[in-house]
Order: structure tokens, then sequence, then C-alpha cells
């Protein structure tokens, strides 16, 4: 007899290359309710996505599949390049607009803590997150207002479901990687993507967006990026990413 639990594993399996730990998948299926209110499977399988993408991959994915990790040797910079088949689920942990100055993202953090947008060559005030709009809905907060996400190329800290770490560079712009629009925890999916010299390619062919967020390592992120930066440029020249 097919189980729930194997029914919601084959399924984010096979549409979204999550292979599900069955241990975290056991404990969601007998902590549910809305599995004792006789919920559609299909309802209960989207909670667990949810979840799952709210979740640290090292809990909620497994580590059986060889071919669903990256390798242990991934920033080795002797080997000159290498296909991943994949696919490899993996979670963001930092991301840095590298196309940008130190000080202009340090200026644009300043701007969103002040309400401030830039358009075209104006700036202009920006309703906060929250607040009600005419039309009674919620106003668009400073980071999603024009001009609120980076132009790129990205870095991204790229981890997998062993813990393994990864550069990974953005080559071609892949959308939805942007500052502001990206929240750290966020989750992909690579497949036949090359790594050269220990570094991620990332292009638009190779990456697939699952969204989600780990809320507590997101909020740590944006508070302490400022600092970080304005370490980094007070490091010196190496720092100063191309000012």
């Amino acid at each position: 007899m097919t189980t729930p639990q194997s029914q919601i594993s084959t399924h984010l399996q096979t549409n979204k290359s999550l292979h599900v730990s069955p241990t975290w998948l056991h404990s969601f299926i007998t902590s549910s309710t809305t599995l004792q209110r006789n919920t559609p499977l299909s309802a209960l399988t989207q909670t667990a996505l949810f979840r799952i993408l709210a979740s640290d991959f090292r809990d909620s994915l497994t580590t059986s599949t060889p071919s669903s990790l990256l390798p242990a040797d991934i920033f080795d910079p002797t080997v000159q390049e290498r296909r991943l088949p994949g696919p490899v689920a993996v979670q963001v942990l930092d991301i840095e607009d590298i196309g940008t100055s130190l000080w202009s993202q340090v200026e644009a953090i300043e701007r969103v803590a002040r309400g401030e947008a830039i358009r075209g060559r104006e700036i202009v005030r920006t309703v906060n997150v929250g607040e009600e709009g005419e039309d009674g809905g919620v106003a668009r907060g400073p980071d999603t207002a024009a001009g609120g996400t980076s132009p790129g190329p990205h870095r991204l800290i790229l981890q997998d479901a062993a813990g393994t770490r990864a550069v990974g560079v953005e080559v071609r712009r892949v959308s939805g990687v942007a500052l502001n629009r990206m929240a750290i925890g966020a989750k992909m999916v690579l497949r036949n993507v090359t790594v050269a010299r220990g570094m991620v390619l990332l292009t638009p062919e190779c990456v697939t967006l699952l969204g989600g967020k780990i809320e507590a390592l997101d909020q740590a992120w944006r508070e302490a990026r400022k600092a970080k930066l304005l370490a980094r440029i007070t490091a010196g020249p190496n720092g100063q990413n191309g000012q």
C-alpha cells in the first residue's frame, strides 16, 4: 500500500528534484494535524514543499544519493573544468553584487534605511513596508521599489544537503538572482552546470529557482551586511571591488 509519505517523497523528487530525508518527512507527517483532517494529498504536499523551502537543507534533505550533492572537492582550483549533471539542490548562504562598487552598495543600504529609492536621476521617498496605499493594499517597501535591485553579475555562496559549500558566479543574467530579491536561504536546483577552477558558473539554462528563505539567517545577514561592506572598504584596495 502506498503511504502519504512515499507519495509526497516521490512527487517532490520528480517535480522539484528534492530528495527529502525520510526522517524529516516522517516527522512532518506525524506532526501534521492537516492529515488528521483528511486534507487532500496535494495540499499536504504543498505544505511540505513550503516547509522544506523554509528549512535548512542539511535537515530536510537526504545525503544518500551522491549525484544530488556537490563534489567534496568542488573548491579544487587545479580542476580546470568539469560538468555536474545533477540535479543538485542547494541553498544560498550569501549573495554579492560584484558589478557594483562597495561604496555604492553602502549608499544603497543607507537610502533604504532613509526610505528612499532612485528613479532615473531622482531620489524619491518610498512607502515603508506594511503601510497601506491609497487603494487599501499594502504598498511596496524600498527593497522592491524602482532601482532597488542590483544589476550584477552576482557571486553566491551555495550549500548542499551535506553541508558542502561552493562559490557560484553569474556568467549570464539569471532572473531572480539579485540583492533585495533573493533571500538568504533561498533554494535552487543546478543541472548540467559547469564548474571551472572551483567556481560554479551560473546561467539561466542550468539554474532553477525554487524560492524560500531561512528567516534567522536572512535577518542576521541583512543586519550585518553594511558593517561587512565597510570593513572590506577599510581593508584597502583589495577589498574595494572596482572602486
